[in-house]
C-alpha cells in the first residue's frame, strides 16, 4: 500500500489525541470512484444502527492508523486499499461505551473488486454523488457530510 501521508503528521495526530484525553481511535476511509462516494448502511442492531457512513473502525492496540485503515476497509467491504492519498480531518464523539473517540478520516484508492459486506455490521451499500438526491435523503451524520465535502474538493 502506498501512502502520501507523512509519518510526522500521523505522529502529531496521535500526540494531539493523547493531549485531548481521547480514549478510542477510529479510522475512516473515503472511497471516491467515478465521482461517487462508497457509503455503508449499518445494521439496526449494531452501534449507530441505521446510519450511513464511510468504511471505518477502531484502531487496535499497537496498530498504526494506516494499517488499521486498510484492515477496516478490507473487513467491511472486501476491497483492498492500494493508496492513502490524503488526510481529510477528524471529528470527536462519545462511543456507546462512553469513551471519548476521535475519528480520523483519509481519502483512499482501492483495487477494483466486488463489495462484500459484513452482514453483522452493514445491510447495504450505496455509491452516492455529493450533490445527488441520496446525499440528502440517506441517514448520513453531519460530521460525515463534512468529511465528504472535504474530499469532494480534491
Amino acid at each position: 500500500m502506498q501512502s502520501n501521508i507523512d509519518h510526522i503528521l500521523i505522529q502529531q495526530l496521535l500526540t494531539d489525541a493523547e493531549k485531548d484525553d481521547v480514549q478510542k481511535l477510529v479510522v475512516g476511509a473515503v472511497i471516491y470512484k467515478n465521482n461517487k462516494f462508497l457509503l455503508l448502511e449499518r445494521v439496526p442492531s449494531d452501534s449507530m444502527g441505521g446510519f450511513v457512513g464511510i468504511p471505518s473502525g477502531t484502531v487496535e492496540a499497537g496498530e498504526d492508523l494506516l494499517t488499521a485503515l486498510a484492515r477496516e476497509v478490507q473487513e467491511e467491504t472486501g476491497l483492498i486499499v492500494t493508496s492513502v492519498l490524503e488526510y481529510l480531518g477528524s471529528f470527536d464523539w462519545t462511543s456507546s461505551s462512553g469513551k471519548k473517540t476521535r475519528h480520523f478520516n483519509f481519502l483512499v484508492e482501492v483495487e477494483d473488486g466486488e463489495i462484500k459486506l459484513s452482514p453483522t455490521e452493514h445491510q447495504a451499500y450505496y455509491f452516492v454523488e455529493f450533490s445527488g438526491e441520496n446525499f440528502t435523503t440517506l441517514n448520513i451524520s453531519d460530521e460525515t457530510k463534512e468529511v465528504l465535502k472535504a474530499a469532494a474538493r480534491h
